[in-house]
């Protein structure tokens, strides 16, 4: 049954978040876009947030978003990435985006960070926070009725607040995974003692067995979460606003550009579209003047080396975070839109969330890894783009000349892709909420 917009008194949900804006990047982008269309639906938005977090990257263009009825709840958290910056001899310097090195290969220091960090800040380096929010939010459930709260991780620390508040309270909880935990694909990067990891395996499995219900974003995580013990699952996908896109759409670029928008991290290397790249240009004296690859965010060390030593350099414009209105221009103008899937034991499941604004801005998208992937079935269902297995280097070149030729045209279902709206998507969180109401 579809969820009409309501008129009556809003219910409320109390959602637990690490990231909100200010924040920028990727992992602000779901609840606030819930956010912003859950009053239409009849919900108030209770959002609690650190008040002082690490944030990697700020884009105050974000806060258009917040919708007028949300209320924000912000406490004091503590983390330890002071001491971190100072370990490493880098007091100034921001947090960076997960397992990428933007200049040089991991340090003596680096390493050992990392394993400090996967064993003994268990779940993550924000576990600090979750004994005051506890403590905090008793006080407000106390006072305050709500019908239902939401944690939503990575960092999955925001699981154990929920999870003590289900204990205390037996609130109606819902458990959001935007990312897997003990299958994400740096996990085994953090070096853990058999201790660690089955403490992490234990914290998952209680999480994913108290939650009223599992929330994740794409199809192939909840058959996994679903392995692992979680008896009640539900995809709700990320996907796109149309109010975030322009009114007036940038021109098209006079270059054949094919542009990668997002952290470009070690497991999203594939060094065979590199040498397919590097091959056409070889081959074609056209393709070699008007090609143009382009990064719109961090790229990691070894992805850079790859590029280079592919012999790309003339071609990569590299550009470094913008913000979310700017990115969307960039993906509006390019000619194609790239997708590289992660390397890594769970690529099968990734559905990152610009792929959405993908589909939305109307513009051809390349994407190299299994074609059997959740992004292999959107893609399908869509008919919006191509999916190339990274070891076809006959493939990709076949694609991408296809592509810069105008030979490969799409004929997208716009019906399919409508169903990746962020309004829509809100109408479906909204019928799992009241599943158990």
């Amino acid at each position: 049954m579809r969820v009409q917009p309501k008129t009556d008194p809003l219910k409320k949900v109390l959602i637990i978040s690490y990231y909100w804006p200010p924040s920028g990047g990727a992992g602000v982008q779901r609840w606030l876009k819930f956010a912003k269309y859950l009053p239409e639906f009849g919900y108030q938005p209770i959002i609690y947030t650190p008040e002082n977090p690490e944030f990697p990257v700020i884009d105050e263009s974000l806060l258009k978003d917040v919708p007028r009825e949300v209320e924000v709840i912000r406490q004091p958290i503590w983390e330890p990435y002071g001491w971190y910056r100072q370990f490493l001899g880098q007091k100034d310097k921001k947090i960076g985006a997960g397992f990428v090195s933007e200049k040089k290969e991991p340090s003596l220091l680096n390493t050992i960070s990392v394993w400090v960090r996967g064993n003994f800040f268990i779940p993550d380096a924000r576990k600090f926070w979750v004994k005051p929010s506890v403590q905090f939010l008793s006080n407000y459930l106390s006072e305050n009725k709500v019908d239902v709260v939401v944690s939503t991780g990575p960092p999955h620390s925001m699981h154990l607040i929920a999870l003590e508040l289900k204990k205390r309270h037996n609130i109606k909880w819902i458990a959001d995974f935007r990312d897997p935990w003990t299958n994400i694909d740096f996990y085994q990067e953090l070096m853990l003692t058999s201790w660690a990891d089955k403490r992490y395996r234990a914290l998952e499995r209680e999480v994913l067995t108290t939650a009223d219900k599992v929330l994740t974003i794409g199809y192939t995580m909840s058959q996994e979460m679903e392995a692992l013990g979680a008896t009640d699952v539900e995809t709700v996908t990320n996907g796109f606003d149309e109010d975030d896109f322009p009114s007036a759409e940038p021109k098209l670029d006079n270059e054949f550009s094919i542009s990668h928008i997002g952290t470009f991290s070690p497991s999203r290397n594939h060094p065979i579209f590199w040498k397919a790249l590097a091959e056409l240009k070889n081959e074609n004296l056209d393709f070699a003047k008007n090609f143009k690859l382009r990064t719109v965010g961090v790229v990691d060390h070894n992805v850079a080396s790859s590029i280079k030593d592919a012999g790309l350099q003339e071609n990569w414009e590299r550009i470094d975070y913008v913000s979310h209105s700017e990115v969307l221009n960039f993906q509006l103008s390019s000619k194609v839109l790239l997708v590289s899937i992660n390397n890594t034991p769970n690529s099968k499941g990734i559905l990152p969330g610009k792929f959405f604004e993908y589909l939305a801005s109307g513009r051809p998208i390349l994407a190299i890894g299994p074609k059997d992937s959740d992004i292999g079935a959107v893609l399908d269902k869509t008919k919006a783009g191509v999916v190339i297995e990274r070891d076809d280097l006959e493939g990709m070149k076949q694609a991408v000349m296809q592509l810069y030729l105008g030979t490969q045209q799409f004929q997208r279902n716009e019906k399919e892709i409508v169903k990746f709206s962020r309004r829509g998507l809100t109408g479906q969180l909204v019928n799992v909420i009241q599943e158990r109401s």
